[in-house]
C-alpha cells in the first residue's frame, strides 16, 4: 500500500456535493429553499456550507442559536436568516440590528422581542411558530390566539413584523406518515386564525429534507432541508440522487503482526481468529467515532473492507487487518459517499444504533476540516445574498 499524504485525521467536505444537493432540493418545488445550517451546517463548516448553498438555490438560512446567525453575518452573509431558539430575555439587540428573522413560540418571548426592537428604535422580523403535534417549541393551540393578538398589537405599533407562521414535522424520514396530512390541517387552521386577525405572513414554512422531497402539500412558500443537503437520502428507502459531501480519513499510525487468540483493546471483547496484521487508527468516540458501533463497525482501507477490532476508545480504535500488507501512514477511509465502496454515513449510524446528524454533528474539533470543490469555492452567489 502507499502511504496517504493527509494528515493524520481530517474530514474532507465537496461543496460541490452541498451545491449539488441545494439544487436537488430547489428542483423539487416551487418555494424558496432554506438551508439549515446549524450545528456548524452539521459539523461540516457553517460559512462555507452557506456560502455553497447559496450559490446553488437556496435563498434562506436556518440556525438554531443567536450565535450561530451573528457568526453567518460577521462571515459577510446577507441573505435572510431565521434563528429559531432563544431564552426569552436573550439581547435580542444585536440580531434586530442585523436583521436577523426570530421565531417566537411564546408571550414572553414576543415581548423580549418587542422591548429590544424598541430599545435600538428598530422592527424585529418574526416567525410565530404553532406547535402541531411535535409538542417541542411552538405555542400551543390554546395559546395561539393570545400569541397572534399580540403579535398583530406589536406590528402595529411599529416593533415587529410577522414575516412568517410556521411549524415542525413529526417525522424526520417518512414524508408520507400519518401525522404529517394532520399537521399539514392543523397547521392551515393555525394560519387561518392569524389572517383573521389580521396578519399578512410572507412565508409560511413547514418541509424538512423528507417532506421537501416528497410531500408536495407541505411546501407553503418555503422549505427547509437540513440532513439532505449534507448528502444523506431523509428516507433512505427512497433516494433521490443526494451526493455524501464529507469523507472522513485518517492514517494508520502503527501497524503490527499479532498471533492468533490476542485479545483485542478494552476487556478484549474482540480475539483475532488466525494470526493478523492490526492497525491503529487515531480516531476515537472524543473525536465522533461512534463507540457504540463496536465491532459492526467497517473501515476501507486500500480497496477492501476491514472490520474494528475490539472497543473504540476515546482516541483511537484498532482495525483486523488479516493478511493484507500495511503500514504506519497508510490511508484509512471511515465514511465518504460510498461511490467506491467504502462506508458511508448511514452505515456508521446503522452500526452505532444512531442517525446520519448525530454522527456528522459529533466529529469533534480535533478533526479539521478542509473544504474542497471549484465550483463552490468559486464563490459565485449573488451581491445580495453574500455582501
Amino acid at each position: 500500500m502507499t502511504p496517504s499524504t493527509t494528515r493524520t485525521a481530517e474530514a474532507t467536505v465537496d461543496l460541490d456535493a452541498i451545491a449539488h444537493n441545494t439544487a436537488v432540493f430547489a428542483g423539487r418545488t416551487d418555494a424558496v429553499v432554506m438551508a439549515v445550517v446549524k450545528a456548524d451546517g452539521f459539523g461540516h463548516g457553517a460559512l462555507p456550507v452557506a456560502r455553497a448553498a447559496l450559490a446553488s438555490g437556496a435563498t434562506w438560512l436556518g440556525v438554531t442559536t443567536c450565535a450561530e446567525a451573528m457568526a453567518l453575518r460577521r462571515g459577510g452573509v446577507v441573505a435572510p436568516v431565521l434563528s429559531w431558539l432563544h431564552a426569552h430575555d436573550e439581547d435580542f439587540r444585536p440580531l434586530i440590528g442585523n436583521d436577523v428573522d426570530l421565531s417566537v413560540s411564546s408571550l414572553e418571548h414576543l415581548d423580549g422581542i418587542a422591548g429590544c426592537a424598541a430599545d435600538v428604535g428598530g422592527v424585529a422580523n418574526v416567525h410565530l411558530k404553532v406547535d402541531t403535534g411535535l409538542h417541542r417549541n411552538g405555542a400551543r393551540a390554546q395559546d395561539w390566539a393570545d400569541l397572534v393578538r399580540r403579535a398583530r398589537d406589536l406590528e402595529r405599533a411599529g416593533l415587529l413584523h410577522v414575516r412568517g407562521l410556521w411549524s415542525h414535522l413529526i417525522s424526520g424520514s417518512d414524508a408520507r406518515a400519518e401525522s404529517v396530512g394532520r399537521q399539514v390541517a392543523l397547521f392551515d387552521d393555525a394560519v387561518a386564525h392569524a389572517r383573521e386577525a389580521g396578519l399578512r405572513p410572507e412565508v409560511r414554512h413547514l418541509a424538512n429534507s423528507a417532506a421537501a422531497l416528497d410531500a408536495p402539500e407541505t411546501h407553503y412558500e418555503l422549505v427547509r432541508p437540513g440532513i439532505g443537503l449534507y448528502g444523506a437520502e431523509p428516507d433512505p428507502r427512497h433516494g433521490h440522487g443526494l451526493r455524501g459531501a464529507m469523507t472522513l480519513r485518517a492514517r494508520l499510525v502503527l501497524a503490527k503482526r499479532v498471533p492468533r487468540g490476542s485479545g483485542v483493546s478494552y476487556e478484549h471483547d474482540y480475539t483475532t481468529p488466525r494470526d493478523t496484521t492490526l492497525g491503529l487508527v487515531p480516531l476515537g468516540y472524543a473525536d465522533g467515532v461512534p463507540r457504540s458501533a463496536g465491532t459492526s463497525a467497517r473501515v476501507w482501507i486500500d480497496g477492501r473492507l476491514h472490520p474494528v477490532a475490539g472497543r473504540v476508545a476515546m482516541d483511537q480504535f484498532v482495525v483486523d487487518l488479516g493478511g493484507a500488507a500495511a503500514q504506519a501512514g497508510d490511508e484509512v477511509v471511515l465514511f465518504g459517499p460510498g461511490d467506491d465502496g467504502e462506508p458511508t454515513v448511514l452505515d456508521w449510524a446503522t452500526w452505532a444504533g444512531t442517525i446520519p446528524h448525530e454522527v456528522f454533528t459529533g466529529i469533534g474539533t480535533r478533526v479539521p476540516r478542509r473544504h474542497v470543490g471549484e465550483r463552490a469555492l468559486a464563490g459565485r452567489v449573488e451581491e445580495s445574498l453574500i455582501g
